[in-house]
């Protein structure tokens, strides 16, 4: 195994100095755009409004190309929230073989309360956030709009991926365990499951029974972000586990050294190890 991965770290070093940039000024002193990704808006008639995606495609794509490539869905997924520094794992971790090029589609928000949270029975949390409540028309944008439209525009394999924090891991959740084909792979990061008094952790199990799922693999992590969240997120692997549902694999990797803020990125590098255990095994 050690010879492998020595083998695996020539490789990666012989490629990285043959390959030079490929986007370069023609003359000293000349400065040109750093082009990270594209951006391009959608009308939504489910939601009623347009919305904006950041686009992210590995090097080499081209759909003249008979290759296709996985998908990963970024909820938070503006240019000044996660998109760039997720796109830079995607990026480095398929260089050095651990994960397959992939797409990344970053969905910027417009009101994440709204679209992250389903229909509240807390008068406060009415009170205090008007507008939450609105999951189940995003969850119709995303089934219904965004991903036919990303599969008819870009070379897709099929596979798809959702990753989510905070709110956007509880809209993940709630995806899971009410339309768990939606997505193949999904990546749960500090879920804020206390929302209406955990009531979405408590229908999980009849949820789940209600479901009859393709193979689907969890990834579920949480920091050092209080009791409820730390109980909740473990409490959601254990029903996961114990659902039956032999076609769902679930990993839970708790990270004790990270808070609400950190978590994020650690985790999801972390994330894509997981849902990748060959090349991941390989670097290890």
């Amino acid at each position: 195994m050690k010879q492998m991965a020595i083998i695996l770290i020539k490789l990666t070093f012989l490629a990285k100095i043959s390959i030079g940039q490929i986007s370069q000024p023609n003359h000293s002193g000349d400065q040109i755009p750093f082009v990270l990704g594209s951006i391009l808006n959608i009308q939504s008639a489910e939601l009623g409004e347009i919305r904006t995606l950041n686009i992210f495609l590995p090097e080499g794509y081209s759909q003249d190309s008979s290759i296709t490539y996985p998908v990963i869905y970024l909820l938070d997924g503006s240019a000044n929230e996660d998109f760039v520094h997720i796109v830079g794992i995607v990026q480095f971790l398929t260089m050095i073989k651990v994960m397959s090029n992939s797409i990344v589609i970053g969905i910027a928000n417009v009101d994440r309360r709204r679209d992250f949270t389903f229909p509240t029975t807390i008068i406060e949390d009415k009170r205090n956030y008007p507008t939450t409540g609105g999951s189940a028309k995003f969850m119709s944008f995303i089934e219904n709009e965004l991903q036919p439209f990303v599969q008819k525009k870009y070379k897709t394999s099929g596979s798809k991926t959702i990753i989510g924090q905070s709110l956007g891991g509880l809209f993940a959740t709630e995806v899971l365990l009410k339309k768990p084909n939606l997505f193949d792979h999904y990546i749960i990061v500090s879920p804020s499951l206390w929302w209406d008094n955990e009531s979405l952790l408590s229908s999980a199990k009849s949820l789940l029974d209600q479901q009859e799922s393709k193979n689907i693999s969890v990834y579920i992590s949480v920091g050092a972000e209080g009791k409820q969240m730390e109980r909740d997120a473990s409490s959601l692997v254990e029903i996961l586990k114990n659902s039956g549902k032999k076609n769902m694999r679930v990993d839970f990797v708790p990270l004790p050294n990270e808070n609400h803020l950190t978590i994020l990125h650690n985790s999801v590098y972390k994330g894509f190890q997981v849902l990748n255990p060959k090349t991941a095994d390989l670097k290890n």
